[in-house]
């Protein structure tokens, strides 16, 4: 990656007292997590977000009034209407949103943010740029006390992140992801993996490089075929937007189920395109130390749903189990992703996360479940600084020697861009042609099925 100094977005102050911002961002936060809890109490549940920042409006106007009645009487002059109304802005925007993060996550040029301590800010562009950010905090204690606001208040339920609790997983409003550790780490250290829901077809992957339309009109036939699909590839290949787009195929008619660590897909986000739809989030402990659901278990669940099709954002331990019996007991189309150097590479990743299941599966069962449960593994890499499609590769049923047999679709070429390359099986190559797939152009294609 190149780097550079300036980055995309600036965050300049506006002359605010810090001291005053905290204080009303530390008063107000506390009032809103009692009326939270009162509001629990009572057997209504959360606040709406609204509800919230509307009393949240109410609560600093409050204190401000009562701010100004203090200055009067000690006889000093209290602030204006403009210098009000940006307090209270700077406030509403530390409660509902992320202060000085805000900025960068409102920035549609940043894909990630890097943050170590509050004045240590590296940004990753979508261009596949790397430039240094501004400050995002005064001081370490005050992201930390930034962040913690965020997990009480951001989150689906309350979260806390403290020196007994020091790490934090918490999707954002806007749906990106945010991860944090404090105590183990030599400084606060956050994370926040951004997503653009914008990209949610496939056509719009031809449209970015990341395949072709040949490419993308053989998944779509794979995917109405109700193959099972795994999406491979390294961090920030684009698995979980390839994933959303391969899922936006399905007829509309079908009744989808998402299992995920934290809710990435955004299936909810189109409605319109899966009006049956179900999505499960894994969940922590409590502060008790009870209530934790895992994807494991959250898998398991889901085949009680009558799904099908299942799908699990992102399978990295003992859910690999059960998604695999899914895939091979009738939920015909269900997909999932995975780390993975390449597309043969996932063979030995499923074996390794089997091994780690209570049940402890040897290598050779789980090759056995994976020839009878997954069809296609399609592969996401770094070509040149785009992403691309490397390889597509068809599990053909069987095991031989104990490995999986399986054929290279689409492999690399010299650019490391994938091409046409092996024939599919006569059978899985009937099945995508039936739903309109044309084998024929692969053998004029610039590669060619041979």
């Amino acid at each position: 990656m190149s780097q550079a100094t300036a980055p995309p977005g600036t965050w300049n102050g506006d002359g605010l007292d810090p001291e005053l911002i905290n204080s009303l961002h530390r008063s107000v936060g506390e009032a809103l997590t009692s009326a939270h809890v009162a509001h629990e109490q009572a057997g209504r549940g959360r606040l709406t977000p609204a509800d919230e920042r509307a009393l949240a409006r109410k609560l600093i106007a409050d204190e401000l009034r009562r701010l100004a009645a203090r200055a009067y009487t000690d006889g000093r002059e209290p602030l204006d209407e403009q210098a009000e109304a940006r307090v209270a802005a700077a406030v509403l925007d530390r409660l509902h949103g992320l202060a000085r993060l805000q900025p960068l996550l409102d920035d549609p040029q940043i894909r990630d943010i890097h943050i170590s301590g509050a004045h240590r800010v590296w940004l990753n562009l979508r261009d596949g740029t790397k430039v240094r950010g501004p400050a995002v905090a005064d001081s370490d204690d005050e992201l930390i006390e930034l962040i913690a606001t965020a997990a009480r208040r951001l989150g689906r339920s309350e979260r806390r992140w403290d020196h007994a609790h020091p790490e934090l997983n918490l999707q954002l409003p806007n749906g990106d992801r945010l991860h944090a550790l404090m105590a183990v780490s030599g400084r606060p250290t956050v994370t926040i993996r951004r997503h653009d829901f914008d990209i949610h077809r496939l056509y719009q992957l031809v449209d970015l490089g990341v395949c072709d339309e040949l490419l993308a009109s053989f998944m779509s036939a794979a995917v109405q075929a109700r193959a099972n699909i795994i999406v491979a590839g390294g961090t920030g290949t684009g698995k979980t937007t390839t994933l959303r787009c391969l899922i936006n195929e399905i007829p509309p008619d079908e009744r989808l189920i998402t299992i995920e660590d934290s809710l990435e897909i955004g299936l909810e986000r189109f409605e319109h395109l899966h009006p049956d739809h179900e999505t499960l989030e894994a969940r922590e402990a409590n502060t008790e130390g009870v209530g934790a659901f895992t994807l494991a278990a959250l898998v398991r669940s889901a085949l009680r749903m009558d799904p099908q099709r299942v799908i699990v954002g992102e399978v990295r331990g003992a859910e690999v189990l059960p998604m695999l019996l899914a895939m091979s007991q009738g939920n015909d189309g269900s997909m999932c992703s995975i780390h993975a150097d390449s597309s043969k590479g996932v063979f030995g990743r499923l074996a390794m996360y089997a091994a780690m299941t209570p049940e402890r599966l040897v290598p050779e069962v789980t090759n056995l479940l994976v020839a009878n449960a997954v069809d296609l593994i399609v592969h996401l890499g770094w070509v040149r600084g785009i992403r691309r499609i490397t390889s597509v590769r068809q599990v053909t049923g069987t095991v031989e020697g104990g490995h999986v047999v399986s054929n290279e679709l689409w492999r690399p070429d010299h650019t490391g861009a994938g091409v046409p390359a092996a024939p599919p099986t006569p059978e899985f190559a009937a099945a995508i042609e039936a739903h309109g797939f044309d084998s024929a152009l692969c053998a004029t294609a610039q590669g060619w099925w041979r």
